[in-house]
């Protein structure tokens, strides 16, 4: 495959330098962002700092912030999942140096957040792996990431959101209801966080 011909693994620490030498109109689309993530895999060696795991719910792990970006390794062990959600209506992208995922993306037919509703359809799901990352589309951003049972194995997935964010929404497809929630980090920097 062409991609991974051209693809060459760095350590994180490279992995953030490059990222931070984007000019912040590259964040404002996805082209040059998802580019780079498929060019540029990361060494899983070199996430070991970042990654902490819990049996009970998938960990976020900040490695750098700056005012245009924030990168994260998620941690994924067997079976878990996000809630269906956005991203306050910033970008994101997402690779996965360990594993795979499967990202299910949405449809908002309807919301209406100050009463707490929505109706959802299912739109497309794909899978990411080590050469296949990918963006969030900024036209339909409601999607969820999991880590089937059937794939069995803990996965990890960096996460680069534009301009960084605290809260966002959530959703019930099948209750048909949604609302805000506060995000947390599991560790900043490589230590705990709180």
């Amino acid at each position: 495959m062409e991609i991974q011909a051209l693809s060459r693994q760095v350590s994180i620490n490279d992995f953030v330098s490059e990222l931070r030498k984007f000019p912040e109109a590259a964040f404002d689309r996805t082209d040059q962002i998802v580019k780079f993530l498929e060019s540029m895999l990361v060494a899983p060696d070199t996430l070991a700092p970042y990654l902490t795991w819990d049996r009970q719910h998938y960990t976020r792990n900040l490695i750098d912030k700056t005012p245009l970006f924030e990168l994260m390794a998620i941690c994924w062990e067997v079976g878990q999942g996000s809630s269906v959600h956005n991203h306050r209506d910033q970008n994101c992208w997402m690779a996965v140096p360990i594993g795979r995922l499967l990202v299910e993306n949405y449809r908002v037919i309807s919301q209406k957040l100050e009463e707490g509703t929505c109706i959802l359809e299912t739109a497309e799901t794909l899978e990411m792996n080590p050469t296949h990352p990918c963006a969030v589309d900024p036209l339909e951003p409601v999607h969820r990431v999991y880590n089937p049972r059937e794939f069995n194995q803990r996965a990890v997935s960096l996460h680069v959101y534009s301009r960084p964010f605290d809260t966002c929404v959530v959703y019930s497809p099948e209750q048909r209801t949604c609302g805000e929630i506060r995000l947390h980090y599991t560790t900043e920097y490589g230590r705990p966080s709180r």
